[in-house]
């Protein structure tokens, strides 16, 4: 059994009660490997000064994946505050966001659904290019050939994984309106896609793709986009299987590795135990991919199904579980 170090950043709110629940679901999985934790989020920042301080990405350099809880960002502009997972994602080049989502077994969650929405992790408008003069504020998006390849290269690949006997990637954009930016974005993608004859490919408008994902998920493989976009609609298909707190993701570049459940520190139950530690735990089966453990992982996603089949669940799911509950249902059924 290969040894491993994974290092733990719980950040704020929930993301303190969820981290650890995975590390208990990777430990049991994974006997050998090494857990390390590093400090993030604006609790740290309110102490420290800094949300992330050059230990933890030491920490995250040193290890072979890392794990994100969640943090507490401030939503008006706070002097020398920077988002800890945005820094992640810019330090260690970390241009994939892969957000699987697949159905569960309960009545919360629409059936049939497998699909995996692949962001642009680095660029667009998440670049932070604003400016503000009076009651006039404009952001820069960039968009440029090189990111938007290697994040179309993925989703391809990514659909060769899947092993789907039909595997296909969307290309989401809006470049009837946005001419340059997504049209750049469309130009790169299809003709990265000339470059894979066995996956179909198709493409969609941004707009029409939030309403398809309502009303037709059962039939998207793999959709590529832009950061942005990326980011809303796979919140929107979250909710179509239970919300956020069931939703894994994976930050990953050509070096190294951040693992996050999607949602944020949700501060009015931090503290309460009854935060879902599904996406964390999924987000985990994640890490296990990418660290070529891929029985591990199937354990994992085994046991979520299997647990919340037997309806053990946290109150977002309808249930009355605790966080701890629901973890070591899981442990149980690994």
């Amino acid at each position: 059994m290969s040894t491993r170090t994974i290092c733990l950043i719980p950040g704020d709110g929930v993301g303190r009660e969820v981290i650890p629940a995975a590390a208990e679901v990777l430990r049991a999985l994974q006997p050998g490997w090494q857990f390390t934790q590093a400090d993030a989020g604006f609790e740290c920042f309110q102490r420290t000064g800094n949300a992330i301080p050059d230990e933890t990405l030491k920490a995250v350099a040193a290890a072979d994946a890392a794990m994100f809880g969640a943090t507490s960002s401030p939503s008006g502009k706070v002097a020398g505050y920077r988002s800890p997972i945005l820094a992640l994602r810019r330090q260690f080049d970390l241009y994939a966001n892969l957000r699987p989502t697949q159905s569960l077994p309960g009545a919360f969650s629409r059936q049939g659904i497998d699909l995996l929405i692949v962001r642009e992790n680095t660029e667009d408008l998440y670049l932070g290019l604003e400016t503000r003069e009076g009651d006039r504020a404009v952001a820069q998006r960039v968009i440029t050939r090189g990111a938007s390849e290697r994040i179309t290269r993925v989703a391809f690949e990514q659909a060769r994984l899947r092993g789907k006997p039909s595997p296909r990637v969307t290309v989401v954009h809006k470049a009837n309106v946005l001419k340059e930016t997504d049209g750049l974005f469309r130009e790169a993608a299809q003709t990265v896609a000339r470059n894979y004859p066995d996956v179909a490919c198709d493409e969609m408008l941004v707009d029409a793709m939030a309403m398809r994902l309502v009303k037709d998920p059962e039939s998207f493989d793999v959709i590529v986009t832009t950061n942005l976009f990326g980011d809303i609609l796979s919140d929107e298909a979250a909710g179509l299987i239970g919300g956020l707190g069931v939703a894994p993701s994976a930050n990953i570049g050509a070096t190294g590795a951040v693992f996050e459940p999607v949602h944020g520190s949700a501060p009015d139950i931090a503290g309460q135990g009854i935060a879902n530690p599904i996406g964390a735990i999924l987000s985990a089966a994640l890490l296990l991919d990418y660290l070529r453990e891929p029985d591990a992982a199937r354990r994992v996603r085994a046991a979520v199904q299997a647990v919340v089949a037997s309806g053990v669940t946290t109150r977002d799911l309808g249930g009355n579980a605790s966080t701890a509950a629901v973890t070591s249902a899981i442990l149980a059924r690994l």
